[in-house]
């Protein structure tokens, strides 16, 4: 039996990255200049620039990417430096409808004329105060409402006065007590008293009835103007009180409208609060006289005083608003209530502005998983087309709020909406609403991985130097630097990439700092970052350390050394909160007649997933295109990931299955000191898989406690060579000789490794060499076939 050529194992130099002295021309990142901005991503910053510099209608922009890139802390500190370049947007206050007060009228204002505005009526309210009721005591209002009191009075005397002389000339005397008149006759100069009066005669007695019955209708139709003099008098009453108002307020008015003469809303407004205070000062400063002056301020505040919804510095530039939690409510603002004698009740002061009103006229940022509510998401998008900002209750449509509440006036709205997202959220939208890629017209992509290319490099160490000075952290070495950029290398999956998310490496930078400072160290080291690397992954580890323990002790079979049939050690990896790591499984297979071709017990037990189920359908196909194009296939073969208890998907162990198969139908031994990982097609080319790095430090580990012993090792794509990555104590084993790492392109160096045994390559003839690997599954599956027809499907009996 002819033994296969020997694959040469990976040399150290191909499992991770190295860096020269070139590469990072400094000793220390205090010797860089800091980068401020973002590290690489042309692509998303050149679209942000287009999408902040386009101003038309549906331009808003989704920025998608994972989180950790830098993503959202870009955005803002770009928008922010843009912003500053661009006009302040207007004030905005809301204040009374004094027609109708469910209302409210809105007024729009420059910049920081709003708080001014403000102040000016809560000025003239001082004013008011100090004016009322002390211009109803000036001595020519008291003569002119005296003058008009005195001609009612006139009027009335006059009129008793003619009743009283004709009551004289009869000997009947007029009396007034407590607003009433009554007459009485004259005896002998005196009245007569009602027992006087009895003792008359009855004659005398009717004549003296009949006088006062004659006086009394005199003195009705004297009095019959009555009720005109005293609306008279009233009217001219209010006709002076209007006019002493107005004298009084004039004064206070007229810097007001002259200050506001540009602005026709202001100056109803104030037109509107001089026509109101006709009706309420007399009932709120005049005739209150037990209300303190802090009670009367703040009636007339709930009456005047603006609410001043947005307010901005003339310097302030364009706003830039980060909404972090975007309800309804913080988006759109809200009316508050309070509680009067058990009722709710809500002004205009009570209005609360949200969000949308602080970004008008400039950039409102909302993560877009927390937007997506139907309501908030239907009014966002209301909102963004009509280009208008309305406060409404949304419980109040939905009928679930009865107490009566505000309607105020809507405000033109003009913002652009910055939404970050992940990738799935943006195609799901994309997908699911019509209306999504309309309103949103720029994407701002952000990769998740970043060429390393010189350029890149040097913006990455001056980024840390950036973000060292910000956080006030130590400089770091070279060497430092250096395992930076592999740990940011080994996030990425590949050798010649960074990560885009640098914000895991920011955290690994603040923890190195830190026992740099515990150490008492003067700047930060390759070992500070080593050391906190290490640390996290004790302090996440717990999991990992349980899997290889009941590896060791016997609970979990796996074999490192030795050989078997139908076995092989595979590779996983298991992925519990942020903490990855690889673990080896075994892996078996049993062949033997039949014809239900290849079942996968994963999959027939509801444990296997669908990409992982693919993987297996595919080894049939190999099967079939390898070794059956001239005698039918007849086999059944039971595929199993041993002691695994959990869902499997993927496609990663599809190699290893294969071998497994191979090795099962022709009762080759396969090396139990290697692990295999990758995926294979219907052409048995070997493809790559994803954590290469954690699967291979799996396997290790495992080798590791039992003793390294020169003959372990594991089998990887060759295409995934480029994302090696490997812990410094990996390379060091493969560096000595005591661990290997094969690349394979196809199935057949893949069985030659673990057999030792050449696989054969196809003769022109279309056969394979005696006794190569090849030659003997095509033997074994004829074999198969003739038993079959022979006996029957063995497997069904």
């Amino acid at each position: 039996m002819a033994k296969a050529p020997r694959l040469s194992p990976l040399q150290p130099e191909q499992l991770s990255v190295h860096l020269s002295k070139s590469d990072l021309p400094f000793s220390s990142t205090a010797d860089l200049e800091p980068l401020s901005g973002i590290l690489g991503q042309e692509r998303a910053v050149r679209a942000l620039q287009f999408g902040v510099a386009m101003r038309r209608p549906g331009y808003n922009i989704f920025v998608m990417g994972e989180p950790g890139t830098g993503r959202a802390s870009y955005v803002r500190s770009y928008l922010k430096s843009e912003a500053k370049r661009q006009k302040t947007p207007s004030d905005w206050v809301y204040v009374n409808n004094f027609s109708d007060q469910r209302s409210p009228n809105a007024i729009e204002l420059p910049a920081e004329a709003g708080a001014a505005f403000k102040d000016d009526i809560n000025q003239l309210i001082d004013n008011l105060l100090l004016t009322f009721p002390a211009a109803f005591e000036d001595p020519r209002y008291q003569q002119s409402k005296n003058a008009i009191e005195r001609e009612f009075n006139q009027n009335y005397e006059e009129a008793l006065e003619r009743v009283e002389k004709a009551a004289s000339r009869q000997g009947i005397a007029l009396f007034r007590e407590a607003g009433s008149v009554s007459f009485a006759p004259i005896v002998e100069g005196k009245p007569l008293d009602d027992a006087d009066f009895t003792q008359l005669s009855e004659e005398e007695r009717d004549r003296i009835n009949s006088q006062i019955s004659d006086l009394e209708s005199q003195l009705r139709d004297e009095l019959i103007g009555l009720p005109l003099w005293r609306r008279e008098t009233s009217e001219k009453l209010r006709t002076l009180n209007q006019s002493t108002i107005s004298e009084s307020i004039a004064p206070l008015l007229a810097p007001l409208e002259e200050k506001y003469e540009s602005n026709q809303e202001v100056l109803t407004y104030l037109q509107q609060v001089a026509s109101n205070l006709q009706k309420i000062v007399i009932e709120e400063l005049v005739d209150q006289d037990t209300r303190d002056e802090p009670a009367k301020r703040e009636a007339l505040s709930s009456l005047y005083s603006p609410n001043l919804a947005v307010s901005r510095k003339q310097t302030a530039g364009t706003p830039v608003v980060y909404e972090p939690h975007p309800t309804y409510n913080n988006l759109f603002g809200r009316i508050e209530y309070l509680h009067d004698q058990g009722a709710l009740v809500t002004n205009y002061q009570q209005i609360c502005a949200g969000a949308l009103h602080a970004a008008n006229g400039g950039y409102l940022i909302v993560d877009a998983d927390k937007v997506l509510s139907d309501y908030v998401w239907d009014a966002l998008k209301r909102a963004l087309k009509r280009r208008e900002l309305k406060i409404e209750s949304p419980y109040a449509e939905m009928g679930l709020v009865s107490t009566t509440t505000l309607s105020p006036e809507t405000i033109p709205l003009d913002v652009k909406l910055v939404l970050i997202g992940s990738r799935d959220i943006y195609y799901a939208l994309q997908s699911l609403d019509p209306e999504f890629s309309e309103m949103f017209r720029v994407l701002v992509d952000y990769e998740d991985y970043i060429e390393r290319t010189p350029d890149n490099l040097m913006s990455f160490c001056r980024l840390i130097r950036d973000r060292c000075d910000k956080e006030g952290y130590l400089s770091l070495s070279d060497d430092a630097i250096a395992r930076l950029i592999a740990h940011s290398a080994r996030l990425a999956e590949h050798q010649h990439h960074m990560t885009a998310s640098i914000g895991e490496l920011f955290e690994l930078l603040a923890e190195a700092d830190y026992l740099a400072r515990l150490g008492s160290a003067e700047q930060i080291t390759g070992e500070h970052v080593q050391r906190a690397l290490k640390a996290k992954q004790e302090r996440t580890g717990r999991v990992s350390e349980e899997v290889n323990k009941q590896i060791l002790d016997g609970t979990v079979l796996l074999e490192t050394s030795g050989k078997a049939v139908g076995k092989i050690n595979g590779l996983t990896v298991m992925s519990i909160g942020d903490a990855q790591f690889g673990a080896p499984a075994r892996i078996s297979v049993t062949a033997y007649p039949g014809s239900k071709g290849i079942v996968d017990i994963e999959r027939e037990v509801d444990l296997g997933q669908s990409i992982h189920s693919k993987g297996v359908m595919i080894l049939s196909g190999y099967l079939g295109n390898m070794y059956a194009q001239e005698t039918p296939m007849t086999l059944c073969a039971h595929i199993a990931m041993e002691q695994s208890y959990g869902y499997i998907d993927g496609d990663s162990a599809s190699l290893a299955e294969l071998c497994c198969l191979i090795s099962a139908l022709i009762k080759a031994p396969l090396k139990q000191s290697l692990a295999i990982t990758g995926s294979v097609n219907q052409h048995g080319e070997v493809q790559p898989i994803g954590g290469v790095n954690e699967k291979i430090e799996g396997f290790f580990r495992v080798c590791q406690a039992r003793g390294l012993t020169g003959e372990q090792g594991v089998v990887i794509p060759k295409s995934n060579v480029q994302n090696l990555v490997l812990e410094d104590d990996v390379v060091d084993a493969v560096r000595q000789g005591k661990f290997s790492i094969y690349a394979v392109s196809t199935v057949d160096e893949a069985l030659e490794l673990f057999t030792g045994q050449t696989a054969g390559v196809i003769r022109k003839d279309g056969t394979f060499p005696k006794r190569s690997l090849n030659a003997r599954v095509i033997d074994r599956l004829e074999e198969l076939a003739r038993i079959s027809l022979e006996f029957g499907d063995g497997d069904e009996e």
